[in-house]
C-alpha cells in the first residue's frame, strides 16, 4: 500500500436504536467517536418484515391535498 494516502482505521462505537452500543474499527470519525443509527437492522422493514410509516403527512399527502382537485 502507499504510504500517506489511506484513511486513519481506528476503533469508534456504534449506538443503534434500541440504545445498544457496540464498538467497531472505521474511517468515519476519530477515536472513540460514537455514531449514533436512525436506522438499523432493528427497526427497517428488510430485516423486520413490517413497514411502519414515519412521516405519515408527507410530500406526496402534501401534494394530493394541494393539487388533488387538478387531477380529477
Amino acid at each position: 500500500m502507499k504510504q500517506g494516502i489511506h484513511p486513519e482505521y481506528h476503533m469508534i462505537k456504534l449506538k443503534f436504536t434500541d440504545g445498544t452500543i457496540v464498538e467497531t474499527k472505521s474511517t468515519w470519525g476519530k477515536e472513540g467517536d460514537v455514531m449514533t443509527l436512525e436506522i438499523d437492522s432493528l427497526t427497517h422493514p428488510a430485516w423486520t418484515g413490517e413497514q411502519r410509516f414515519v412521516n405519515t403527512d408527507g410530500r406526496a399527502s402534501k401534494f394530493n391535498a394541494r393539487y388533488g382537485s387538478f387531477l380529477k
